[in-house]
């Protein structure tokens, strides 16, 4: 599956989460599925707790935080010393 068919998995609603991307507009934020895997928590371990949840809804997540942070720029911060 392409990216932008996979990123149509992730949604926002004002009303869930103050509007943060969730998964499949349900009450789970792309934020925890990344949590859980940051822990190291297995795909399947994640299907097992979220038995709705699809692994295509776990690629998306991947999917939109690799397209935020690509956007993400560090500019050095110059700091002038007396």
């Amino acid at each position: 599956m392409d990216e932008d068919k996979l990123l149509e998995r992730i949604s926002f609603n004002p009303k869930i989460f103050g509007g943060k991307p969730i998964v499949g507009g349900r009450r789970l934020a792309v934020e925890h599925v990344l949590g859980m895997l940051a822990a190291g928590d297995s795909v399947e371990i994640i299907l097992e707790g979220y038995p709705w949840l699809e692994p295509e809804d776990i690629q998306a997540c991947l999917v939109y935080a690799r397209r935020i942070i690509g956007h993400e720029r560090i500019e050095p911060l110059q700091i002038e010393t007396a």
